[in-house]
C-alpha cells in the first residue's frame, strides 16, 4: 500500500539527462509509439536527406528496408554530417547532433534557407528511441563510421578507409522496448511517401529497395513534371474525372520572396481534396498555407464570374460550394516554420496565408481568363452544386429512395407498370393528360414499356422553393416511378427505367409542360441528362393520307414536304391536324411514337452547361426582364403563333 509522503524538497526533484526525457516521455516528441510514431523516426532521418536536396547540396536518396523489415538505411549524396570536434564538447559534431536535444545545422541562418523542421530534435530523438543506430559519412576521400545504442554512442567515429564523393548514410532500428516487439515499417506506406517526395522536388531521383519482398523490389522514382504531373496521378486515383473532362490544369511557381508551388483542378468528386506540404514535409493537418490556398481559389473564382457577369440568378455562390471538386498539391517552403507539434502536423505561420493567398490569387484569375472553356465549366459545375445543395436539404427529407428492386412498392397508383424489372428493358413514357394516357396504355407493349399519365402543368421547379418541388404531388409520381432517389439520397444505380420519354401534344401547351419537366430533371435530376436517359418523344401534327397510303408529319414544313413529294398525278391529299395525343387512337400512337422500329425522339444532352444554366434561369426563374428581353430580341423570328 503507497504512503502519503508529507515532505517536497529538492531531493523530490528528477533531473533527465541527454536524452533520457525521449525514452520518458516519447509521446511528446513524435506523437505516440504506435505505427505513426514507428514511421515518424524515418520521416525525420528522411528529411534531413531531403533538405539536402531543397538547399541544391544532393541530387539522390536511396532508402533501403532490410530484410527483417525493422531496420532501414537512408542515404543521401549530400554535403555529409561535420565530423570535426567540437571544442565545447570535446566531440564529433555528428556525435553532438545525435546525443543533444536541440543541437544540429539548422538554427543558424546560412546553412539551410529551407529546412522540413527547426526543432533540431530530429535525428537525437530517432537516435534515442533506436536500439541501434549506425552513422557513416562520406567527407575529404574518408568513410567516417560511429555505431550508436538508445541514445548513446557505443564506439568512437573511426576512419573506415578511403572513399569518392560526399554524403550521409542512417541505419537504424527502432527499440521494441518502446514499440513493442510486433511494429515493423510498413513498405506501402514508405514507398508512398517516397514517391511523394520525388514529385514534390523536381530533378531528385529517389531510390527504393525492399528487401522484404520477394522478388526484393528496387525502383527509382525521379518526376521531372513535379507537383504538376504529381496532381494528374492523384485525380485519377480518386477516379472522379476532371472539369471538364481531360482539361489541363492550373499550375503555378513562384521564387522572389515567397518560394511556393500549386497546382489544382476541379472535378466530379463532391468533396474537397488538398494535399499540402511545408519544406516537402506533408502537413495532413492543413495550416496558415492552405488557408491562403482556399481564399485565393474562392476570390479569384468570384472575381472571375463577376467581371464576366456570369453571376447564376436564384441562388448564392458559397465558398464551399466553389472549392467542391476541387483537388489541389500546395508546396511552399518557409525559412522558419512553425509547426504544431513535433510531428509538424499542421503549419501556424500566421504570415503565411496573405503570402501565399498574394501569388495564388491573380496567378489563378489570369489562368481562367486565359482558359476560357475551362473557367465556363468550372463555373457551371459550381452553380451546379450551389443549386444541388440547396435543393438537397429539403428533398432528402421529404422524399425516400425507392429501390428497383421493390419493384411493385410505393409506385403511384396511376403508373401502368411493365412487367420486365430489367433497367435495360425498360422503358417509361411521361404522357400529357389522362385521355393521352388512356390510348397509351392500349398501345405500349406491356411486357416492356411503363405508362405514367400527368394531370396538368406541373410545378415550375425554377420558380418554386424546394419544400414545394418535394412535396408537389406530380414531381413525387415521377421520382417515385423512377426509384432512383433524389437529392442526398439519389442513386443512379438504382433507376427502374434504362429511357424515359416525355410525351407531350406537339402544340405550345405541350412544349410548354416538356420544359417544365425538363427544368425539373436539370435541376434535381441531371444526371438522368447527362446519362442519356432523357428523351423527347416525337408524336406527329398531322396524318396525311395520298390514296392508299399514309404518312405521318411532324410539323408544317414536314407536312409540305410529304405533299410536294408524294403527291402524283390528281390525288388529292386528305390533310388531319391532330389537336392532341388524345385524338390518336392506340394503334395510331404505337405506329408513330411507341414502337421502337418506327418511332423518331430526341436524346436530351448539355452541351454548355453554363449556357444552358443561364437560359433555365432567364426563361423559367422569377425575373420577368429575362424573359421579356428574350422575346423583343426573337419577335421578329416568330411566323405563326399558336395560340
Amino acid at each position: 500500500m503507497a504512503t502519503k509522503k508529507e515532505s517536497y524538497t529538492g531531493a523530490d526533484i528528477q533531473v533527465l539527462e541527454g536524452l533520457e526525457p525521449v525514452r520518458k516521455r516519447p509521446a511528446m516528441y513524435i506523437g505516440g509509439t504506435d505505427s505513426t510514431g514507428y514511421h515518424h523516426l524515418l520521416w525525420e532521418i528522411l528529411d534531413n536527406s531531403v533538405d539536402e536536396v531543397i538547399n541544391g547540396f544532393a541530387t539522390t536518396v536511396e532508402v533501403t528496408l532490410h530484410k527483417d523489415g525493422r531496420s532501414i538505411t537512408v542515404v543521401d549524396n549530400g554535403r555529409g554530417i561535420p565530423v570535426d570536434i567540437m571544442p565545447k564538447y570535446k566531440k564529433p559534431a555528428v556525435e553532438v547532433i545525435l546525443t543533444t536535444l536541440h543541437s544540429g545545422g539548422k538554427f543558424e541562418q546560412g546553412n539551410y534557407v529551407h529546412s522540413g523542421g527547426l526543432h533540431g530534435v530530429g535525428s537525437s530523438v530517432v537516435n534515442a528511441l533506436s536500439r541501434k543506430l549506425v552513422v557513416e559519412i562520406k567527407l575529404d576521400g574518408k568513410k567516417h563510421v560511429q555505431n550508436y545504442a538508445r541514445g548513446r554512442a557505443t564506439t568512437p567515429l573511426k576512419v573506415d578507409g578511403p572513399c569518392r564523393g560526399t554524403g550521409t548514410s542512417v541505419t537504424f532500428e527502432p527499440d521494441p522496448e518502446i514499440f513493442g516487439e510486433k511494429l515493423k515499417f510498413d513498405p506501402e506506406t514508405v514507398r508512398e511517401r517516397l514517391e511523394a517526395k520525388s514529385y514534390l522536388h523536381k530533378g531528385m531521383t529517389v531510390i527504393w529497395k525492399d528487401d522484404t519482398a520477394h522478388p526484393h523490389t528496387h525502383v527509382t522514382y525521379k518526376h521531372d513534371g513535379g507537383i504538376a504531373e504529381y496532381l494528374t496521378k492523384v485525380v485519377a486515383e480518386r477516379q472522379k474525372p476532371m472539369v471538364p473532362p481531360g482539361s489541363a490544369t492550373f499550375y503555378h511557381s513562384r521564387d522572389n520572396g515567397v518560394r511556393l508551388e500549386a497546382s489544382l483542378a476541379w472535378t466530379e468528386a463532391t468533396d474537397e481534396h488538398i494535399r499540402s506540404y511545408v519544406n516537402g514535409i506533408p502537413t495532413n493537418l492543413g495550416g496558415t498555407h492552405e488557408g491562403g490556398l482556399r481564399g485565393a481559389v474562392v476570390k479569384a473564382v468570384r472575381n472571375y464570374i463577376e467581371t464576366h457577369n456570369l453571376t447564376p440568378k436564384g441562388v448564392t455562390l458559397t465558398a464551399e460550394d466553389i472549392r467542391e471538386g476541387m483537388v489541389a498539391i500546395l508546396s511552399t517552403y518557409v525559412v522558419e516554420p512553425q509547426f504544431q507539434g513535433q510531428t509538424k502536423g499542421r503549419l501556424n505561420n500566421p504570415e503565411v496565408t496573405a503570402q501565399v493567398d498574394g501569388v495564388l490569387r491573380p496567378a489563378l484569375e489570369k489562368w481562367l481568363n486565359d482558359n476560357k472553356s475551362i473557367a465556363e465549366a468550372v463555373v457551371a459545375r459550381i452553380i451546379l452544386a450551389a443549386r444541388a445543395r440547396e435543393a438537397s436539404r429539403a428533398a432528402s427529407q421529404a422524399i425516400s429512395r425507392k429501390t428497383a428492386v421493390s419493384h411493385r412498392l410505393n409506385l403511384p397508383g396511376k403508373l401502368a407498370d411493365c412487367s420486365s424489372t430489367d433497367p435495360g428493358l425498360s422503358e417509361l413514357f411521361i404522357v400529357e393528360g389522362d385521355s393521352a394516357g388512356g390510348s397509351a396504355k392500349q398501345g405500349r407493349d406491356r411486357r416492356t414499356q411503363a405508362i405514367l399519365p400527368l394531370r396538368g402543368k406541373v410545378l415550375n421547379a425554377e420558380q418554386a422553393s424546394t419544400d414545394k418541388v418535394t412535396t408537389n404531388k406530380e414531381l413525387q409520381d415521377i421520382v417515385s416511378a423512377l426509384g432512383c432517389g433524389i437529392g442526398t439520397d439519389f442513386d443512379i444505380t438504382k433507376l427502374r427505367y434504362g429511357r424515359v420519354f416525355l410525351l407531350m401534344d406537339a402544340d405550345s401547351d405541350g412544349h410548354h409542360i416538356a420544359t417544365l419537366l425538363l427544368t425539373f430533371f436539370y435541376r434535381h435530376l441531371r444526371p438522368l441528362i447527362e446519362s442519356g436517359t432523357i428523351h423527347i418523344a416525337q408524336p406527329p401534327l398531322y396524318r396525311v393520307d395520298i390514296g392508299k397510303e399514309t404518312y405521318w408529319a411532324l410539323d408544317e414544313p414536314d407536312r409540305d414536304r410529304i405533299i410536294r413529294e408524294k403527291t402524283k398525278g390528281n390525288a388529292k391529299p386528305n390533310i388531319m391536324r391532330f389537336k392532341g395525343l388524345g385524338e390518336m387512337t392506340p394503334d395510331e400512337l404505337k405506329e408513330t411514337t411507341l414502337d421502337p422500329k418506327n418511332r423518331m425522339s430526341l436524346r436530351v444532352t448539355i452541351d454548355n452547361p453554363l449556357d444552358t444554366d443561364r437560359l433555365i434561369n432567364d426563361l423559367m426563374g422569377k425575373d420577368v426582364s429575362a424573359r421579356f428581353r428574350f422575346i423583343m430580341e426573337r419577335a421578329s423570328e416568330v411566323q405563326d403563333l399558336d395560340v
